[in-house]
This record gives C-alpha cells, structure tokens and sequence, in this order.
C-alpha cells in the first residue's frame, strides 16, 4: 500500500506537538487507540525532531511523518529521524527535490492556482491545501480540482468534527490534517482519553464516507 492510498484510507493525519519525546509518545498512542494511523509530528518545538524519532520508534503501528518543514536542511534532518512522509506549510522547491532525492512522498502546502501548478510541474500529485478555512474551503478545492483533475488535496486548517464530512465528501480531498484532535488543555493534563475519544470520532466519520 503506497503512503497516497494510506492517507486515502485513514482519511484524517492529527498533527501531535510536543516538547517532551515521552508526550509525543503518549499523544501518538491515544490517536492510535482511537483509529488514527497516520500521524504528523510538526517541527514547531526545539525538541521536535527528537519527539519525531521517538514516536517513529516507538509507535511502529503508525506510519509517521514531519509537518511544518520549512527548509531542506529540516527536510534531510526529518528523515534521518525516521519520517516517512514530509509535510509542508508552503511550497518549497528545495525541500520538495530533498524529498523527491530520498523516495519519500512531500505533501507541500498551496493556496493558489499559481503555487499548485508549480507543483504540478514539480511531479507532485498530492498536495496540502493550507490554510483550508481561510482559503476558499471547499469550494475553492473544487475550483481547483475542476483545472487540475489529478491533483489531490489534504487540506488543513479550520477544520474540526463539525467540517470533516463536507471536506471528504470532495472527490478529490485524499485526507484532512488537523490539530483539533490534540487540543493542549488535554495534553497538559495529560487527558489523554479525551484525545482518544477525539481520533475515535474522526475516525468514524472518516469511514463513513
């Protein structure tokens, strides 16, 4: 099974942030308790890679990747530390030809025709579209997607329980990514049933598309 049809599968990629490796590992194993297996460690802590290795050792059930990689020395670090996929808020042609040089899938970010025709011509196929709530939503992935018909989209942020289906229910939304799964006042108190109970939920809508 190829990383697309992973994502395609699980329908949802939770971003965990963590400062702490053993909080990463604890997040990432209440979302697999709750039916999500693809999880995206994002580099925005000063430990974050460490959390990245730890959780891709430690959770091996998951298939684990790097969000927020802004640069290619990021994206040649994230691999090392074990990601398998790479996931980007923008799109970056050096971190897309890092990605592309070690085999492993870059998921770069686009709010524009411009940005996604440039990774059209890139190689890409699969793109995350970011910030999804302000960006158009739904109807701008369908404008989009009426241009470039063999583009796919993970779009990302506003996206909630409450939005989940619409976006899915768009032909050619592969996954959605959100933080609303692993909200901090859970992670602080270590509440780590809530996050559970948060995967479940997104789990099941997933699967009811």
């Amino acid at each position: 099974m190829t990383i697309e049809e992973r994502l395609a599968q699980s329908g949802v990629v939770p971003l965990v942030q963590a400062d702490v490796p053993e909080t990463a590992i604890r997040i990432s194993r209440a979302l697999l308790a709750g039916g999500l297996s693809v999880i995206e460690v994002v580099l925005r802590t000063d430990d974050a890679l460490r959390c990245l290795e730890a959780v891709a050792k430690a959770v091996p059930q998951a298939l684990v990747g790097a969000g927020t990689v802004l640069t290619a020395e990021q994206a040649e670090a994230a691999i090392g530390a074990g990601s398998r996929f790479l996931v980007s808020p923008g799109l970056d042609d050096a971190v897309v030809k890092v990605a592309i040089a070690h085999g492993v899938p870059v998921f770069p970010g686009v709010a524009t025709a411009t940005e996604l025709q440039r990774a059209y011509n890139l190689g890409l196929r699969t793109v995350k579209f970011f910030p999804a709530g302000v960006a158009g939503g739904t109807a701008m992935i369908r404008a989009l997607s009426s241009a470039f018909r063999g583009m796919k989209f993970m779009p990302t942020g506003g996206i909630s329980a409450s939005n989940l289906a619409e976006y899915l229910a768009v032909p050619s939304v592969l996954a959605c990514g959100g933080s609303w799964l692993t909200p901090p006042a859970a992670i602080e108190s270590s509440d780590y049933r809530k996050i559970t109970g948060l995967a479940a939920e997104a789990a099941a809508i997933a699967q009811s598309r």
